[in-house]
């Protein structure tokens, strides 16, 4: 297991993370904390010397047991947020990734690593129902857009 890019200065904390957006039948995977309100894409932080490419095809297999490849990379985003008392820089990537099967099903369950994370297939037209978290990816999913787009998130 290698080094997770992150590290703290008080109560700000630096997050190298890499995200994948996988969508079937017109849902897309997300997943949330047990205990929290908001959803997020699935993915993980990157590791020392690992692509984020990279990151989020080792880090689908972990949680879930996916394999997938990436398709394209329609956001890297910079995204600035409170959580649990620390103040987060975030750098992240988002990949729209592929999978060789079908791994859609019907309401929440938990990946290989335990009940910490809820997993769940919410359908695109029903985003703005729910807390997603960056907040541009609830329109942005709608419309994954053709060239990578730099974003800057500041909450």
């Amino acid at each position: 297991m290698g080094v997770d890019v992150k590290f703290q200065t008080g109560s700000k904390r630096f997050n190298y993370r890499a995200a994948g957006i996988l969508i079937e039948q017109d849902h897309v995977l997300l997943h949330k904390q047990a205990g929290d309100q908001y959803w997020a894409l699935p993915g993980g932080r990157v590791e020392l010397g690992e692509q984020a490419r990279d990151t989020i095809v080792r880090e689908m297999n972990e949680e879930l047991g996916y394999e997938v490849d990436v398709a394209s990379t329609p956001w890297i985003a910079e995204n600035f947020f409170h959580y649990d008392g620390h103040h987060y820089h975030e750098l992240g990537f988002y990949f729209v990734l592929s999978s060789d099967r079908s791994h859609f099903q019907e309401g929440p369950f938990h990946g290989l690593e335990g009940e910490r994370l809820i997993y769940q297939w919410i359908p695109v037209t029903e985003l703005n129902e729910i807390i997603l978290q960056p907040e541009f990816l609830t329109a942005g999913l709608h419309r994954l857009p053709e060239h990578t787009e730099h974003v800057v998130v500041e909450n």
